[in-house]
């Protein structure tokens, strides 16, 4: 009956269900190694099997929650199996992974909605409710009861009829989940929620990152200064798991390697094509580095900003080449990207090895890339083409 349930979720609450690997209460929960591999890897290692927590492992395992003034770049890695997940933190974790460094300040601003420059548990919480009212509208039609069912295996708690957060037309529901964020949170202000949120609290258990962030009895503040260093960890924590996966130990992972990582959650059917031409247009490997890493994928989380700089240069309709590539970087995002990682990149993506990069081609694939969280994992046998992406990104704009 529970694996029924798979055919109304959504796919993100399928990957979720795929992923987890504890239920409490009724409740599926991610551990923080679940949530590392669901964002680094295809499909789990192993058939996952729910394991039921009691009450008193839960409570073992929120003792052990270090708070966040001891977070760091391991903090997943450290905690291991030592965590619970919830369904909606797992949405907030992975709109952390896909947002630069001067959203931080946005996403924290949306939370303090006092505007006490503190965010606490209760408006915290009012993430639980955005999440829960957008996966409503997005649910599959179909039988009611397994729906219900659904709802509890992932919210911990059956959704009222009378709704938290005020309603807009239906035309008015933004795509992405941070727009929702974004967009709810000043509903927030308005609505009933504070007169609800004790009932809410109550209903839920406590989780990790609630732990993490608010302490053992939910009392402590989070200011700005702790909640920046948490998102920024857990960026470079998912750029760390995935470059030490390639290096081997090394400080440098191959030009080839780049390139499979950017290419593994893309449309691109054929990579085989793109990895030839980099080997002929790159025949000594030089290496990248962790740092270069970083910084092309802190570059990525800009991608938009580039977008919008590239219009302005007036290149968004023809090639351009490597200096106008990084000068646009630079001004877009304030990220200074190596010579070298320049020219990889444009070896990879340069087809017809003009030392031009087509504007619209790269920007298509990397949104792919930079969504790998939001728009779900595709095994390499089910990519489309190419040409198909290209088409379908020039089709949507």
């Amino acid at each position: 009956d529970l694996e029924d349930l798979h055919l109304y979720a959504t796919p993100r609450e399928q990957r979720f269900r795929r992923f987890a690997s504890l239920e409490f209460e009724g409740q599926l929960y991610m551990t923080p190694y679940d949530f590392i591999q669901a964002v680094t890897s295809d499909e789990p290692k192993h058939a996952k099997k729910w394991r039921s927590l009691s009450k008193q492992e839960l409570n073992q395992i929120l003792m052990e929650t270090p708070p966040v003034w001891k977070g760091s770049s391991k903090l997943f890695r450290n905690l291991n199996e030592k965590g619970v997940i919830s369904y909606t933190e797992y949405l907030f974790l992975l709109c952390i992974l896909t947002k630069p460094h001067a959203g931080f300040r946005i996403a924290f601003n949306m939370f303090d909605t006092d505007g006490n420059e503190m965010v606490d548990k209760k408006e915290f919480l009012v993430l639980q409710e955005i999440f829960r009212k957008k996966n409503e509208k997005r649910e599959k039609r179909g039988d009611e009861e397994k729906r219900a069912m659904l709802r509890l295996q992932l919210y911990g708690y059956h959704t009222p009829t009378n709704s938290v957060l005020k309603t807009e037309g239906e035309d008015l529901v933004p795509r992405s989940y941070w727009d929702t964020l974004r967009r709810s949170t000043s509903q927030a202000l308005f609505s009933d929620l504070a007169e609800r949120a004790d009932d809410i609290s109550s209903s839920l258990s406590d989780t990790t990152l609630l732990v993490h962030f608010f302490g053992k009895k939910g009392k402590a503040e989070l200011n700005f200064e702790d909640f920046y260093r948490f998102m920024d960890n857990l960026q470079t924590e998912v750029l760390e798991i995935e470059f030490l996966s390639y290096s081997n130990g090394m400080n440098t992972i191959s030009e080839e390697d780049f390139a499979h990582i950017l290419l593994r959650y893309t449309n691109v059917e054929n990579t085989s094509s793109y990895l030839e031409n980099m080997r002929c247009s790159i025949p000594e490997e030089k290496g990248i580095t962790f740092e270069e890493f970083r910084s092309f994928f802190q570059f990525l989380n800009n991608l938009e900003d580039f977008a919008i700089a590239m219009q302005m240069y007036n290149f968004a309709s023809r090639s351009i080449g490597q200096d106008e590539f990084k000068r646009a970087v630079y001004v877009a995002t304030g990220v200074k990207l190596s010579p070298h990682l320049v020219n990889t990149v444009f070896k990879i993506f340069d087809v017809d090895r003009d030392d031009q990069l087509s504007y619209k081609e790269f920007i298509g694939i990397m949104k792919d890339r930079l969504n790998r969280g939001f728009r779900g994992y595709k095994p390499i046998q089910r990519y489309t083409t190419f040409k198909s992406c290209v088409r379908k990104e020039l089709y949507s704009r």
